[in-house]
């Protein structure tokens, strides 16, 4: 079979050019039919005349360390891995929207790494994509990360830089609003991810090694067909091939990893995090999937939750039993506590396993970690069910430009791309300031992707949320428009870190 250059091999040659002006000058672009100086430079002129435009407020500082250490996942499981100082998730950041981030990254690690701000409209030199916006930090080397902060919401970082994120390396970043509109008692930061790094010498370059290698590898059949052998093992623990995983909910096949742990902050199922209410206390949870390959469907037992965002902006408040998100995606949701102990289990969606967290607002024991709160049997509430809040819809308008990208590849080849191609930094698909942009997503594939646009959100379409990433299930067409108004280099890609660094990645340029 082809052997496929990886996303961290293309990098590493774009590096090597990553000058100040060659960052974002490349060639090759896609819809311009101009050469290398017809694209804003990350760092270029108009990326710091939108940068002058946002209040600036106050700065706050926040030094970071990613280094190797050893975490206790909980119940005895240890794993060496790469984190943000010693925890997983790393120490949540909380800045006010309107003042000014600052935050230097010390690299710990044996490789370059990377932090991209995941949903924030920032500068363009400082969302963290290394040979298209910056130089990986290398071994040794810190950086400082400076950028506005406008808009307040619930967000996370993490690196760009091959599957790092699969590791320990990321955290919450929740930017508060001065005039917060919602009124609660306590507030929790909820995380959910799937573990595989340390377990049995497994870490996520041996889960892509063998990923890689294709289904159709050694004679295996299609995804999800039966009449196989067992996948080889990729260099390095056993093989984490997902086999037979499947989800009505996505669309069919749910994943391709299979994770021997599931978290919530950091913790097994056997030894939760709980967090520590009164009864009739209402309660703002905030969700993250930090995930690499799992989409989690949560629901917290005996209550009813009420959501009030989606990925930072405001919706419709909606009232659900059950929440789906897939990886990247974030929902704030209200509930008002009831006296017990009640289990917020996260249902690896497809994967029958789950993680948990416990809310005690009560004595009493907890329940097993076998026991599935019975919120999570009906059908969970999706993006497209909600509707945006007025201070969240985009203004009427037809879109001036359409970028039309085909999701392609399959499990059987382990080819993942857009348009057919896997991604290169210099291919561009070209747009203007000022523009209204409709990203039309067409699923080609047998799987679903959690398609992510980096520096800006888009509208959902009739009326939808406001988003940054959303689900495209197989065999279908989404449609997004969002606003050109933060020039600069912008990646599109899925945020399955496996499907994006075996080449689900493309880049949006702004003209100059």
């Amino acid at each position: 079979m082809r052997s496929l250059p990886t996303r961290r091999a293309v990098l590493g040659t774009g590096a090597a050019l990553a000058g100040a002006g060659l960052l974002g000058a490349c060639s090759n672009s896609e819809g311009s039919g101009k050469g290398s100086d017809g694209y804003v430079e990350p760092g270029g002129p108009e990326v710091r005349a939108a940068e002058a435009e946002r209040p600036k407020g106050r700065t706050e500082k926040v030094r970071l360390t990613a280094t190797r250490t050893r975490l206790e996942l909980g119940s005895g499981t240890t794993v060496p891995t790469w984190a943000y100082g010693d925890r997983v998730p790393g120490k949540e950041i909380r800045v006010t929207a309107g003042n000014t981030l600052a935050l230097t990254l010390a690299n710990h690690l044996p490789e370059a790494t990377s932090a991209h701000w995941h949903g924030l409209a920032l500068r363009n030199d400082m969302d963290g994509v290394p040979a298209l916006t910056q130089r990986e930090i290398r071994p040794g080397a810190d950086f400082t990360y400076r950028f506005a902060v406008p808009q307040p919401g619930t967000y996370w970082f993490h690196p760009h830089s091959g599957v790092q994120q699969d590791r320990g390396l990321y955290a919450p970043l929740i930017v508060e609003d001065p005039k917060e509109p919602l009124r609660y008692d306590k507030e929790w930061v909820v995380v959910l991810d799937d573990w595989v790094d340390g377990v049995d010498g497994s870490t996520p370059d041996s889960v892509l090694t063998e990923l890689r290698q294709g289904m159709d590898h050694g004679g295996h059949g299609m995804h999800g067909m039966g009449g196989r052998s067992e996948p080889s093992p990729g260099k390095g623990g056993p093989s984490r091939m997902m086999m037979g995983a499947a989800s009505e909910v996505l669309g069919g096949d749910a994943g391709d990893v299979k994770y021997p742990h599931y978290l919530v902050n950091g913790r097994v199922p056997a030894d939760p995090e709980s967090f520590r209410a009164k009864p009739g206390d209402r309660i703002r949870i905030r969700f993250i999937n930090a995930g690499g390959d799992t989409a989690f469907r949560v629901a917290l037992g005996g209550h009813r939750m009420t959501v009030t965002h989606a990925d930072g902006y405001q919706v419709e408040h909606a009232a659900t039993d059950a929440l789906l998100l897939g990886m990247g995606e974030r929902y704030d949701v209200l509930v008002t506590a009831e006296d017990g102990v009640f289990p917020l289990t996260a249902l690896a969606e497809g994967k029958k396993a789950t993680a948990r967290a416990l809310l005690r607002t009560g004595s009493g024991a907890a329940p097993s970690p076998a026991v599935r709160p019975k919120e999570l049997a009906g059908t969970p509430l999706t993006a497209e069910k909600l509707k945006a809040a007025g201070s969240a819809r985009l203004e009427p308008g037809k879109p001036d430009r359409t970028v039309t990208l085909r999701l392609t590849g399959s499990m059987a080849k382990y080819d993942w791309g857009l348009n057919g191609k896997q991604y290169d930094p210099r291919q561009r698909h070209a747009v203007t300031a000022g523009e209204r942009v409709r990203l039309r997503f067409v699923n080609t594939t047998e799987m679903w992707h959690p398609m992510h646009l980096h520096g800006h959100t888009f509208a959902l379409p009739d009326g939808g949320p406001r988003k940054d990433t959303a689900i495209v299930l197989p065999g279908k067409t989404l449609e997004v428009d969002f606003d050109a108004d933060n020039p600069g280099l912008w990646m599109v890609h899925c945020h399955n870190v496996y499907h994006g660094e075996a080449g689900m990645m493309t880049v949006l340029g702004y003209r100059k």
